[in-house]
């Protein structure tokens, strides 16, 4: 499924990398912690976490995450949409809980990563 296809599903807020959403997506991860994404987020996941700091795009680049999803409408800093652009991660705002979005992404017929 296309990225573009779940943000319009969603109804997601683009803050960085809108050029960036045609990406395949192949599953769906969420947490919080990061050393837990970087062990076990699988490449082309959608990351769902209610971090909004620098490092959550340091970890997406390095898994090749198709993007990361914020939860209950978190802003990301101007230095984090900064850094999602740069690195041509496309990061997105919903105003639903984390087990919420992923009881949605799963119903889309995404499954863990």
């Amino acid at each position: 499924m296309k990225l573009s296809e779940i943000v319009a599903a969603l109804d997601l807020e683009v803050r960085a990398g809108a050029d960036h959403l045609d990406r395949e997506v192949t599953g769906a991860y969420a947490s919080d912690l990061l050393s837990d994404v970087m062990g076990h987020a699988s490449e082309g996941a959608l990351w769902i976490t209610l971090q909004v700091h620098q490092n959550i795009v340091a970890v997406a680049v390095m898994k090749s995450l198709a993007g990361i999803v914020l939860v209950k409408n978190r802003e990301p800093d101007e230095a984090t949409m900064r850094k999602a652009e740069e690195e041509e991660i496309p990061l997105l705002i919903s105003s639903l809980g984390a087990f919420e979005l992923a009881g949605k992404l799963f119903g889309m017929g995404l499954s863990g990563s």
